[in-house]
């Protein structure tokens, strides 16, 4: 299990409300804790036949990654603040384009408006050039994600004003 799907269960988990996740796999061991406040995550892994006994330790409960929880909460004022503006989001993990090609146009722009079925970026996933399409009509007032950059599931990658 790598660092980014142990951060992608750390966002599934707070946002499913859960107060409490064990995880069991051959090598690693996981439980997430959260609560109203605050979510604790302890990792621990089984030290590998190979590695003198110093290295293990240094594996046990790494620190970092409970942090990647934080950043979701300051991500609702900004919510809140946009209230009348439309995220577009991304239906599948993959890489974000702007463009059809590296020397073509960008799909859209700030201030280029957009409709239902109008094509706003791709998304590269397994080696597939999957295109998005908007599902709402309005004005693009934001680009939230760069150009070539990773997204997630169900992460905003435009914000549209429908008025």
């Amino acid at each position: 299990m790598d660092i980014k799907e142990i951060q992608n269960l750390i966002r599934f988990v707070a946002k499913s409300g859960a107060s409490e996740v064990s995880l069991e796999m051959e090598d690693v061991k996981l439980t997430i804790k959260t609560g109203p406040e605050k979510t604790e995550t302890t990792i621990v892994q089984s030290p590998i036949q190979s590695l003198p006994a110093v290295a293990p330790q240094q594996q046990i409960v790494p620190q970092p990654v409970a942090e990647p929880a934080a950043p979701a909460a300051p991500a609702k004022p900004a919510a809140e603040e946009n209230s009348k503006y439309i995220e577009i989001k991304s239906p599948m993990i993959g890489t974000f384009y702007r463009k059809p090609s590296p020397d073509k146009a960008n799909f859209v722009d700030v201030g280029s408006e957009v409709k239902v079925g109008d094509t706003v970026c791709v998304i590269e996933a397994m080696k597939l050039f999957n295109e998005i399409e908007s599902e709402i009509s309005g004005k693009i007032v934001k680009v939230l994600v760069d150009d070539s950059t990773p997204v997630e599931f169900d992460q905003p990658l435009f914000l549209v004003d429908p008025s």
